[in-house]
């Protein structure tokens, strides 16, 4: 509006109140250019079309408002209403002024409405990534939240299958073996410690603490064989090839699909033994844990084998579980990336 009144402080004449008025009418409606695009455009060309109509006035074209109108309106309208309003302005325009003067009013109409339309796409850019982060934001809690589950139902589970046992063996031994009954109850504390230990560093991980415990790697599962020992399972370990480097999560997977796997052992294989064997090959790590229980996949848990399976697919691996083929045991297999 300012540039459109200034020709009438700068230019000599005796200028009446039409011309001025009909430079406010043409700017007042860009007010609400967001929330009506369309009536804005409307009301703003229709006042601009009485600018020579009025008596005397500055020789200008007063083109301001209908172009900021027209980049409105191709920004925020629908697509039937900004295609309508440019062909009717453009139409319009040819119609209604010499051939000179509309065609510079068409380029600028057109240049406005492109420019529109290039604003109204950035902005669905922005804000269709901005959905993509928020979605990407909430897989990745809910990753977390199912990572830190299975955590705790591992490190729970394998806690209380291992005090159950020696609990249960314990007054068997009292009487009898001293000496066992109490290697039992000491086992019964070092996997109570051992599960306190790790919820601490879990409940950590969701308290964002930095002091957090770190996560059990490939080198804690000589510990682990140890523990299951004391439960009354022997336990081989072995490995074999060159080790080679591993992701943090799939250090962490590598030992927790043993965990529970050695958990299935005790809680329902009545196993005497197990073996753990960890063959490293080319780009991967093979996990075999193999025991002489009873054989059968009922035998090892349902939502423990899934647990396995789903853990391994998390950082793209694969586990596969099921009898031995001398029909004495158990076999689980998890291949990981290294």
């Amino acid at each position: 509006m300012a540039a459109q009144l200034w020709p009438f402080a700068v230019r000599d004449g005796e200028y009446g109140w039409w011309g001025y008025a009909v430079v406010v009418a043409s700017a007042v409606p860009l007010l609400w250019r967001r929330e009506a695009p369309l009536a804005a455009l409307v009301l703003s060309l229709a006042a601009t079309g009485l600018y020579d109509f009025g008596g005397e006035a500055p020789a200008q074209p007063v083109w301001y408002g209908g172009i900021v109108a027209m980049h409105a309106v191709a920004a925020h309208s629908g697509r039937r209403a900004r295609v309508a309003a440019l062909v009717v302005s453009i139409g319009g325009t040819v119609l209604l002024v010499g051939p000179e003067p509309a065609f510079r009013t068409v380029a600028l109409l057109a240049a406005a409405y492109a420019m529109g339309r290039a604003a109204a796409a950035s902005a669905e850019r922005v804000a269709r990534l901005a959905r993509e982060r928020e979605l990407e934001a909430e897989r990745a809690a809910e990753r977390e939240r199912a990572r830190i589950a299975r955590d705790m139902h591992d490190i729970l589970s394998h806690a209380v299958s291992v005090m159950v046992v020696q609990a249960e063996a314990g007054p068997v031994v009292l009487r009898a073996d001293p000496t066992r009954a109490e290697a039992a109850f000491d086992a019964i504390a070092a996997a109570g410690r051992d599960a306190m230990t790790q919820l601490r560093g879990i409940l950590a991980v969701l308290e964002d603490d930095d002091s957090r415990a770190p996560q059990p790697t490939l080198d804690d599962l000589p510990a682990l064989a140890d523990q299951v020992r004391a439960a009354g399972v022997d336990v081989g370990f072995a490995t074999g090839g060159t080790p080679l480097p591993l992701r943090p999560d799939v250090a962490v997977a590598a030992y927790r699909t043993t965990q529970e796997a050695l958990t299935n052992v005790v809680k329902h294989a009545s196993a005497g033994r197990a073996d753990v064997r960890l063959d490293w090959r080319d780009d991967e790590l093979v996990i075999s844990i193999t025991d002489d229980g009873r054989g059968t996949a009922a035998g090892h848990g349902g939502r423990g084998l899934i647990g396995i399976r789903e853990r391994a697919a998390a950082c793209g691996g694969t586990a596969h579980a099921g009898p031995r083929t001398d029909g004495r045991g158990f076999r689980v297999v998890v291949r990981l990336p290294a």
